[in-house]
């Protein structure tokens, strides 16, 4: 469905690891500067906190972040979301963002990993994707109609979600709904008994990319480079 890329089935090491926990932390930080820090009121810190607690980011760190967010440090925080579009080997459409507090380092960096594939102009493959709002949950309760629930919380679309983020023996599922919508499916899905786990405005691919067995290892070796550099907040890519 063309969403975020993951990695999966790698060990994490302290360094990775480390990294990581960056990445969630950068996360929170903006998402309490863009909404505030009630994750009551604040959809994307909500989804930021599961995420970050479900990889044990220790908690000293994350209170660090909400006070980071907030102002309260005295630390001056700035962080520019910035969108990079292109191709990697084989031709499978890839967007990037990154959120970076100096674009003058990133772009040159970002434009070195993606000589393994090339990089295209601003819309160069935006046009590939659908821009949307995605909210993850799951629920208690198995079996629900997915569709019934989809409608009372505002969503357009929704698919049953099997995946490490659902516990077992619970509901999991992905809403899509318009961007300026995510808040408020989110806040509804919570009130029906739903746990939210991601937040977010997202890319969609409209047709994925059937990559051949020999060349997706290429592939996968290009998007790891590419999601492992520090300012690398969110990856998509319409890999089927």
């Amino acid at each position: 469905m063309g969403a975020q890329w993951k990695q999966k089935g790698r060990e994490i090491s302290a360094l990775k690891r480390g990294q990581l926990f960056g990445k969630l932390t950068k996360e929170i930080v903006v998402a309490v500067k863009q909404g505030g820090a009630d994750p009551d009121s604040n959809a994307r810190l909500h989804a930021a906190l599961e995420t970050a607690r479900k990889h044990s980011v220790p908690r000293d760190t994350i209170e660090r972040a909400l006070k980071k967010g907030a102002g309260q440090t005295g630390e001056s925080v700035s962080y520019e979301l910035v969108t990079y579009e292109g191709f990697a080997p084989g031709k499978v459409p890839v967007i990037v963002e990154c959120l970076t507090d100096n674009r003058n380092r990133t772009a040159p960096e970002i434009r070195e990993l993606f000589k393994g594939g090339h990089m295209g102009t601003p819309g160069s493959v935006a046009w590939m994707f659908e821009h949307v709002g995605l909210v993850e949950a799951h629920h208690a309760t198995a079996g629900q109609d997915l569709e019934a629930v989809a409608i009372e919380a505002g969503a357009q679309n929704v698919e049953a979600l099997v995946s490490e983020d659902v516990p077992e023996g619970r509901a999991g599922a992905r809403f899509y709904c318009d961007r300026a919508d995510v808040n408020g499916v989110s806040q509804a899905l919570k009130k029906a008994g739903w746990t939210v786990t991601t937040a977010e405005m997202s890319y969609v691919a409209k047709n994925a990319v059937d990559v051949p067995a020999g060349q997706r290892a290429e592939v996968e070796a290009f998007l790891t480079a590419i999601d492992e550099h520090d300012d690398v907040h969110r990856l998509y890519t319409a890999m089927k």
